[in-house]
């Protein structure tokens, strides 16, 4: 009864969580991802060089977490190209495995060429969770090279989670 009522609650906060990135209005897309951009330069000013250099990039500003025994997380974006909007983003995750609580973090990926943000505009991409982000913290990003043309950079916003899962993200691109 205990382990039920708990997970109803969990489940209530993932989707409290998505709702609130779900009601997202378009208007301020372009507002939430800038604003996310500032907070992933102030954490780690070195990051420039990511956005400078990368061939495009999508930022996630809030992406919602939650699970117990079996978790989810979902999140709009932004996408950008060459330094310009192209499009708008979503992330879907699933994981099995011991985790407990709820979060919410920002992300941002890079591209380090055309064909690898191709290969996200297709929907071709997908993430081994937890394998390929780095948290961002002052100096995080000196040390970090392109994987398979992709570096991503998470940030956590508030929230507690712990985690020991196995998943992955899957992502869709919607051109404007």
């Amino acid at each position: 009864m205990k382990k039920t009522l708990l997970f109803s609650l969990l489940l209530g906060l993932t989707f409290q969580l998505s709702a609130q990135i779900g009601g997202w209005d378009p208007r301020d897309r372009q507002e939430k991802a800038e604003e996310a951009i500032e907070a992933f330069l102030d954490k780690d000013p070195s990051l420039q060089d990511f956005f400078d250099a990368a061939y495009g990039f999508v930022v996630f500003p809030s992406i919602g977490k939650g699970g117990m025994g079996v978790g989810g997380a979902h999140g709009k974006g932004v996408a950008y190209e060459r330094g310009e909007i192209i499009g708008q983003a979503r992330v879907t995750q699933v994981t099995v495995g011991f985790q407990f609580g709820g979060q919410a973090y920002s992300e941002v990926i890079f591209f380090e060429n055309r064909s690898d943000l191709e290969r996200f505009k297709n929907s071709q991409l997908e993430l081994a969770a937890q394998a390929s982000a780095v948290a961002v913290k002052t100096g995080a990003s000196a040390n970090v090279a392109y994987e398979n043309g992709v570096a991503v950079f998470t940030m956590t916003k508030g929230g507690l989670m712990y985690e020991a899962s196995i998943g992955g993200q899957k992502f869709k691109f919607i051109e404007e």
